[in-house]
């Protein structure tokens, strides 16, 4: 069984996309706590799409919602400024063009809290820019608040 540990732990001892995905990840639980501040806006999203493609960027959701990077920013600013999320390193794995992250992710919504393992895929561009991530979840059946930030997001079966 994989030890959890903080992302900010772990970063340093890895190199390549490892680290860049990790970096991506710190990335995101810092700017998850900043967007409860007047003001935060999906351009704050800046520091992460500095590490993706933007033009080629797809995301693929827990519930295989497609999404590019405009869409996805959009989602992620809507996301954290009602959310709290932070999470905890078990594994990564990197092989060519793709890094396996594993996490352990912890996030509360309003009075709804919850804890998942997450598997997220990063496939990166030969320049060295993340161009997709998929996500995959091992979680226990989401409340219909839970679900509600995801109204108006399209999902369909084509991921």
């Amino acid at each position: 069984m994989a030890t959890l540990q903080n992302i900010g732990d772990v970063i340093e001892k890895h190199s390549g996309h490892s680290r860049t995905v990790l970096n991506y990840c710190a990335t995101t639980e810092r700017l998850v706590d900043e967007a409860k501040r007047p003001g935060f806006s999906a351009d704050r999203w800046e520091p992460l799409a500095e590490l993706v493609d933007i033009d080629a960027f797809v995301r693929v959701g827990n519930f295989k919602e497609v999404m590019n990077w405009q869409d996805y920013a959009s989602f992620l600013t809507n996301w954290a400024s009602s959310s709290e999320w932070e999470c905890s390193f078990k594994r990564i794995t990197e092989h060519a063009n793709v890094v396996f992250l594993e996490l352990e992710e912890r996030s509360k919504v309003g009075e709804f809290s919850n804890s998942v393992n997450s598997m997220s895929v990063y496939e990166f561009t030969e320049s060295g820019k993340i161009a997709r991530i998929d996500v995959y979840l091992q979680m226990a059946l989401p409340s219909a608040d839970m679900l509600a930030s995801y109204e108006g997001v399209e999902i369909t079966g084509d991921a």
